[in-house]
Protein backbone atom coordinates (compact mmCIF):
# COMPACT_ATOMS: atom_id res chain seq x y z
CA UNK A 1 0.00 0.00 0.00
CA UNK A 2 1.39 3.42 -0.94
CA UNK A 3 5.09 2.62 -1.19
CA UNK A 4 6.17 -0.76 -2.57
CA UNK A 5 8.99 -2.52 -0.74
CA UNK A 6 11.24 -2.32 -3.79
CA UNK A 7 11.13 1.51 -3.52
CA UNK A 8 12.68 1.46 -0.06
CA UNK A 9 16.33 2.48 0.12
CA UNK A 10 19.04 0.33 1.60
CA UNK A 11 18.60 0.07 5.36
CA UNK A 12 15.16 1.69 5.23
CA UNK A 13 12.37 -0.20 6.95
CA UNK A 14 8.61 0.27 6.86
CA UNK A 15 7.21 1.22 10.26
CA UNK A 16 3.52 1.73 9.40
CA UNK A 17 1.25 1.94 6.35
CA UNK A 18 -2.30 3.21 6.65
CA UNK A 19 -5.24 4.97 4.99
CA UNK A 20 -7.18 7.93 6.40
CA UNK A 21 -9.64 7.03 9.16
CA UNK A 22 -12.84 5.25 8.12
CA UNK A 23 -14.90 8.23 9.35
CA UNK A 24 -14.31 9.80 5.93
CA UNK A 25 -16.63 7.12 4.58
CA UNK A 26 -19.56 7.94 6.90
CA UNK A 27 -21.18 10.49 4.56
CA UNK A 28 -20.64 8.38 1.39
CA UNK A 29 -22.18 5.35 3.13
CA UNK A 30 -25.13 7.43 4.32
CA UNK A 31 -25.54 8.78 0.76
CA UNK A 32 -25.43 5.21 -0.60
CA UNK A 33 -28.21 4.09 1.75
CA UNK A 34 -30.41 7.12 1.10
CA UNK A 35 -29.99 7.06 -2.70
CA UNK A 36 -30.69 3.33 -2.95
CA UNK A 37 -33.71 3.63 -0.63
CA UNK A 38 -35.09 6.60 -2.59
CA UNK A 39 -34.53 4.88 -5.95
CA UNK A 40 -36.20 1.65 -4.80
CA UNK A 41 -39.12 3.57 -3.31
CA UNK A 42 -39.52 5.64 -6.48
CA UNK A 43 -39.53 2.53 -8.66
CA UNK A 44 -42.03 0.60 -6.56
CA UNK A 45 -44.34 3.52 -5.84
CA UNK A 46 -44.36 4.75 -9.44
CA UNK A 47 -47.87 4.60 -10.87
CA UNK A 48 -48.46 2.70 -14.07
CA UNK A 49 -48.53 4.88 -17.20
CA UNK A 50 -47.51 4.74 -20.85
CA UNK A 51 -43.84 5.68 -20.32
CA UNK A 52 -43.32 3.81 -17.06
CA UNK A 53 -40.30 1.89 -18.41
CA UNK A 54 -38.54 5.10 -19.42
CA UNK A 55 -39.32 6.68 -16.06
CA UNK A 56 -37.85 3.68 -14.21
CA UNK A 57 -34.75 3.83 -16.42
CA UNK A 58 -34.42 7.56 -15.67
CA UNK A 59 -34.66 6.90 -11.93
CA UNK A 60 -32.03 4.15 -12.21
CA UNK A 61 -29.71 6.41 -14.28
CA UNK A 62 -30.13 9.28 -11.84
CA UNK A 63 -29.43 6.96 -8.88
CA UNK A 64 -26.34 5.55 -10.62
CA UNK A 65 -25.04 9.06 -11.29
CA UNK A 66 -25.64 10.20 -7.71
CA UNK A 67 -24.05 7.03 -6.33
CA UNK A 68 -20.99 7.60 -8.49
CA UNK A 69 -20.53 11.20 -7.37
CA UNK A 70 -21.47 10.90 -3.69
CA UNK A 71 -20.35 7.35 -2.83
CA UNK A 72 -18.00 5.76 -5.35
CA UNK A 73 -15.68 8.74 -5.92
CA UNK A 74 -15.20 9.48 -2.18
CA UNK A 75 -14.55 5.77 -1.56
CA UNK A 76 -11.94 5.63 -4.34
CA UNK A 77 -10.30 8.80 -2.99
CA UNK A 78 -10.15 7.27 0.49
CA UNK A 79 -8.88 3.93 -0.82
CA UNK A 80 -6.20 5.55 -2.97
CA UNK A 81 -4.89 7.85 -0.24
CA UNK A 82 -2.17 6.22 1.80
CA UNK A 83 0.43 7.20 4.32
CA UNK A 84 3.66 5.27 4.81
CA UNK A 85 6.02 5.91 7.69
CA UNK A 86 9.49 4.45 7.22
CA UNK A 87 12.70 4.80 9.16
CA UNK A 88 13.88 7.49 6.69
CA UNK A 89 10.75 9.31 5.45
CA UNK A 90 7.05 9.93 5.68
CA UNK A 91 5.30 9.35 2.34
CA UNK A 92 1.86 10.62 1.36
CA UNK A 93 0.26 9.17 -1.78
CA UNK A 94 -3.06 10.38 -3.15
CA UNK A 95 -5.03 10.26 -6.37
CA UNK A 96 -7.41 8.05 -8.27
CA UNK A 97 -6.66 8.61 -11.97
CA UNK A 98 -3.38 10.43 -11.45
CA UNK A 99 -1.17 9.93 -8.41
CA UNK A 100 0.80 12.43 -6.37
CA UNK A 101 3.51 11.38 -3.95
CA UNK A 102 5.03 13.59 -1.28
CA UNK A 103 8.07 12.38 0.64
CA UNK A 104 9.16 14.16 3.78
CA UNK A 105 12.66 13.05 4.81
CA UNK A 106 13.04 12.61 8.57
CA UNK A 107 16.07 14.91 8.45
CA UNK A 108 13.84 17.78 7.25
CA UNK A 109 11.09 17.47 9.87
CA UNK A 110 11.16 20.37 12.33
CA UNK A 111 8.01 19.93 14.40
CA UNK A 112 5.13 17.50 14.71
CA UNK A 113 1.86 18.35 16.41
CA UNK A 114 -1.48 16.64 16.81
CA UNK A 115 -5.01 17.96 17.31
CA UNK A 116 -8.14 16.04 18.25
CA UNK A 117 -11.70 17.15 18.79
CA UNK A 118 -13.84 15.30 21.31
CA UNK A 119 -15.48 13.25 18.54
CA UNK A 120 -12.07 12.41 17.05
CA UNK A 121 -10.85 11.26 20.46
CA UNK A 122 -13.86 8.96 20.72
CA UNK A 123 -13.24 7.61 17.19
CA UNK A 124 -9.47 7.33 17.71
CA UNK A 125 -8.35 9.69 14.96
CA UNK A 126 -7.17 13.26 14.56
CA UNK A 127 -5.12 15.80 12.65
CA UNK A 128 -1.36 15.51 12.36
CA UNK A 129 0.61 18.64 11.44
CA UNK A 130 4.16 18.11 10.17
CA UNK A 131 6.37 21.14 9.63
CA UNK A 132 9.47 20.59 7.55
CA UNK A 133 12.36 22.62 6.25
CA UNK A 134 11.62 21.43 2.70
CA UNK A 135 9.48 22.94 -0.05
CA UNK A 136 6.20 21.75 1.49
CA UNK A 137 6.71 23.70 4.71
CA UNK A 138 3.63 22.78 6.71
CA UNK A 139 1.55 19.72 5.88
CA UNK A 140 -1.80 19.15 7.60
CA UNK A 141 -2.97 15.53 7.51
CA UNK A 142 -6.57 15.12 8.61
CA UNK A 143 -8.31 11.96 9.81
CA UNK A 144 -5.19 10.06 10.81
CA UNK A 145 -6.26 6.81 12.52
CA UNK A 146 -4.63 5.82 15.82
CA UNK A 147 -3.15 9.32 15.99
CA UNK A 148 -1.21 9.03 19.23
CA UNK A 149 0.58 5.84 18.16
CA UNK A 150 1.38 7.29 14.74
CA UNK A 151 2.76 10.39 16.42
CA UNK A 152 4.85 8.29 18.83
CA UNK A 153 6.21 6.17 15.95
CA UNK A 154 7.01 9.34 14.00
CA UNK A 155 8.93 10.74 16.99
CA UNK A 156 10.78 7.44 17.36
CA UNK A 157 11.71 7.52 13.65
CA UNK A 158 12.90 11.12 14.07
CA UNK A 159 15.06 10.13 17.05
CA UNK A 160 16.47 7.15 15.15
CA UNK A 161 17.21 9.32 12.09
CA UNK A 162 18.90 11.92 14.27
CA UNK A 163 21.04 9.18 15.84
CA UNK A 164 22.20 8.09 12.37
CA UNK A 165 23.29 11.62 11.39
CA UNK A 166 27.00 12.30 10.93
CA UNK A 167 28.74 13.54 14.13
CA UNK A 168 29.11 17.13 12.84
CA UNK A 169 25.37 17.31 12.29
CA UNK A 170 24.40 15.84 15.66
CA UNK A 171 26.28 18.51 17.57
CA UNK A 172 24.27 21.40 16.03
Amino acid sequence: MGLPDHHLTEGERRIRSFHPHWKRLAVPILALILIVAAAVAAMFLMPGFAYEGYARAAVAALAAGLLTVWSLVPYLQWRNTSYVLTSHRFTISAGVLSKSHDDIPMSKVNTVSADQTLMERILGCGTLVVESAGDQGRIVLRDIPDLQNVRAELFQALDDAEGEAPPARREG
